[in-house]
């Protein structure tokens, strides 16, 4: 008998079957922190970060409820059109396992072109072993070096650009760099 050895972690696990709900209904990206996680950084985070295509409230009412039928919950309400507001607002919402505290999925609408862009350019990045779409590698590390800026991010950074390097475009995370000044930080 051949047992196969299963490497993955509660936060693997609940991220990936949150995202192939997700994936049925609307277009979505992971990023921050966990995409370093996953690429093999040591260090620990109970949210996992997911940017969604800004729909309408019928196609994320439907997103919902499937969502609650394979076993989440969002903790901001138990009403859907409530939830739908909140996005709609600007503001992120969470997910966990129904009856769980962690780990936590939080969702924000496309708010600028900066994830407009990722969305368009998002990735599957084999060497997680994940089967989801991250943000692009140029835009992770440019949010983490430009915008984020924590001891955490440039940490993160460096881990990306250590495992992936020859994979990512310096250009491109520069051109990320002077958009996020340009729209997010306004100078």
């Amino acid at each position: 008998m051949k047992r196969e050895i299963d490497d993955k972690t509660i936060l693997d696990k609940f991220t990936e079957g949150f995202c192939n709900v997700v994936d049925k209904h609307i277009k979505y990206f992971v990023c921050s922190g966990f995409v370093a996680i996953s690429s093999g950084r040591s260090r620990g985070t109970e949210d996992i970060d997911m940017i969604i295509e800004k729909v309408s409230k019928e196609r994320f009412l439907d997103l919902h409820d499937d969502l609650v039928k394979n076993g989440f919950e969002c903790i901001q309400s138990e009403t859907p059109e409530e939830v739908f507001n909140y996005l709609d607002e600007g503001m992120s919402i969470r997910y966990v396992w129904k009856g769980e505290h962690l780990p936590e999925m939080e969702v924000h609408f496309v708010k600028d072109i900066l994830d407009e862009m990722q969305l368009h350019d998002r990735i599957k990045m084999p060497f997680t072993k994940l089967d989801i779409y991250f943000a692009p590698l140029e835009g992770n590390i440019a949010f983490k070096e430009e915008w984020l800026k924590s001891d955490k991010d440039l940490e993160d950074a460096r881990h990306l650009r250590i495992v992936y390097e020859g994979q990512f475009s310096e250009d491109k995370i520069n051109n990320f760099k002077k958009m996020i000044r340009r729209i997010r930080l306004r100078k």
